[in-house]
């Protein structure tokens, strides 16, 4: 797994052993990051100076791949203790330490954040769970989204959509990739 873009493209990404984890592929992630810098509803700005929240980080391939393309900062959230260890090694890395929160936490009993607002969020839970909307309430909750942010969702390609207004949905393989604006976060 590398980094597809960017600064740090072709860097490569640790990733835990097993079945714990399961990283977005680089091809998900290239079409993915394709999609949002050349949709209407996106766009370069979307990505370049962004605060970004990676939601069930794992690796954080998704977050440090926003870093890559010029986000500003990334918070990711994984409560796993090899994915977490992966997930710093990978920060040191690309030598991100101070663009980059790391929350050791379960991403549905967070507790109120200091940290800024995400107005990119990537959502990729363990599939066929239901934890999109249960991680968005505790994330709205803990003051981590953004009014207007744009929210990426991974899951399982035969669940059902994660909102009923998206502004996109894709899959690739195993997985469907779901995008929306929530907004009156």
């Amino acid at each position: 797994m590398r980094i597809v873009a960017g600064r740090w493209r072709g860097r490569t990404l640790t990733a835990p052993t097993g079945e714990a984890t399961r990283p977005t592929a680089d091809r998900v992630r290239q079409a993915l990051f394709d999609m949002l810098m050349h949709a209407p509803w996106a766009g370069p700005e979307t990505i370049r100076d962004a605060t970004v929240l990676d939601v069930f980080a794992g690796t954080g391939a998704m977050g440090l791949e926003a870093l890559s393309r010029g986000a500003r900062h990334a918070t990711f959230i994984e409560n796993a203790a090899t994915a977490l260890a992966c997930l710093r090694a990978n920060i040191r890395a690309c030598q991100a330490a101070d663009i980059s929160t790391v929350i050791p936490a379960d991403a549905l009993k967070l507790r109120p954040s200091t940290t800024l607002p995400a107005g990119l969020v990537f959502l990729d839970p363990p599939y066929r769970q239901g934890l999109v909307p249960l991680a968005l309430a505790a994330l709205k909750a803990s003051g981590l989204i953004a009014p207007d942010a744009l929210i990426v969702a991974e899951t399982g390609r035969d669940e059902p959509s994660p909102h009923p207004d998206s502004l996109a949905e894709r899959t690739h393989g195993a997985a469907k990739v779901t995008i929306w604006r929530e907004s009156g976060s």
